[in-house]
């Protein structure tokens, strides 16, 4: 055990180093290096089994899936043991951002429903990006350039006239990026609440919308960053959104869902790819009350089910990741390989299916279920 974590460090630092040295690439970030003094990175390891079933319709005759898939190229998860069980011939695909899917298509099916297992171990490592404002330099013509994707806007991502203002108004002369993106971060907790706190009252939007937030100022995770991603670029800081999961401890063993979660990166000259989570910060910033109709919500938001106001924790997630969580896809508005007859999908959280050309829906005719057992 004791080579194969030193090995693993090793993989670590060497990808870390190439990384900072392209900026496009999805894998420039990952854990922090370890520093005397400072405590040894967390890290864990999960069994995992990740099922879709896909309900078939009556005289469909061309059901196409392309199903969430664990990104190798994470530099803080090592994937292993991957086992695939599917009715039909499958292969791993890319998308537009360069994800890793799996995908599978069936012909005329007999079958009422369709169900695709992966399995697998991930090592998921702590990341700790030691982010320093000093380091970092505003861009210049060339990452600009090379970051181009992740400066305008997606569809749910807007960039408007409002947008910019506000962006403005939160940041003002800073020119820092670093510094910059904190400023959003810290108006973001401030003026955002995540739905959970108060259930009866707050909703999230269904498909992870800045305006929805901004407005309502409430909702979900992707609502969050959606908002935060499009500050960031409006000030022209390249920033993305990640989607992946959560392994809560109260679920290790048990037939339960762990549904979805995102974060952000941003990109800093001199620095590389940070990560943030904002919105499981939101559940640290402030005391709010809880309730018999909140409470089981607001403690499967964060990974390990802690919530209620630490100021440490709120710094934490401006740069750092738990381990307890898995990544699945970079991006928004994904075109799909083979590409697929719909538009440009929002995010590939979980799956993207279409039946003769048109998108299937999730829950009425597709579910999806992640459960885990944590190794010890």
């Amino acid at each position: 055990m004791r080579k194969s974590l030193t090995v693993s460090r090793l993989v670590v630092l060497i990808g870390l180093s190439i990384a900072l040295l392209i900026p496009g690439w999805s894998a420039s970030y990952g854990p922090g290096v370890e520093k005397e003094g400072v405590r040894p990175l967390r890290s864990a390891i999960f069994d995992v089994r990740h099922e879709l079933k896909v309900m078939v319709p009556e005289g469909a005759k061309r059901v196409r899936i392309w199903f969430a898939f664990p990104q190798e190229e994470d530099l803080a998860q090592q994937v292993r043991d991957l086992r695939v069980e599917a009715p039909y011939p499958y292969r791993v695909e890319r998308d537009s951002e360069g994800n890793r899917v799996l995908y599978l298509e069936a012909e005329n099916p007999n079958e009422k429903e369709l169900t695709v297992v992966e399995s697998f171990t991930v090592s998921r490592s702590e990341v700790r990006s030691g982010v320093d404002p000093s380091k970092a330099r505003p861009l210049s013509d060339s990452d600009r350039a090379g970051l181009e994707r992740y400066l305008r806007p997606d569809k749910y991502v807007v960039i408007d006239d409002s947008i910019r203002q506000l962006a403005d108004q939160i940041v003002g002369d800073e020119t820092n990026p670093v510094l910059a993106a904190r400023k959003i971060y810290d108006w973001v907790l401030h003026n955002v609440d995540y739905w959970v706190k108060d259930p009866k009252t707050k909703k999230a939007s269904p498909v992870g919308s800045t305006t929805y937030c901004l407005i309502f100022r409430t909702g979900n995770c992707t609502d969050f960053e959606s908002l935060w991603t499009s500050l960031a670029r409006a000030k022209g800081i390249p920033a993305r959104i990640v989607y992946g999961s959560f392994f809560k401890p109260e679920f290790d063993g048990q037939n339960q869902d762990q549904s979805y979660h995102c974060w952000a990166q941003f990109y800093a000259p001199g620095v590389g790819w940070v990560p943030h989570d904002v919105s499981v910060a939101d559940l640290y910033a402030g005391d709010f009350a809880t309730t018999p109709d909140n409470e089981a919500l607001v403690r499967r938001t964060t990974s390990d089910g802690t919530y209620g106001s630490d100021p440490e924790r709120v710094n934490y997630y401006f740069g750092n990741l738990d381990e307890r969580r898995v990544t699945w896809s970079i991006g928004r508005d994904l075109i799909l390989s083979p590409r697929q007859d719909g538009d440009p999908v929002n995010a590939l959280a979980k799956a993207y299916v279409e039946i003769d050309g048109k998108a299937h829906p999730e829950t009425k005719g597709w579910v999806r279920k992640l459960t885990f057992r944590e190794r010890t």
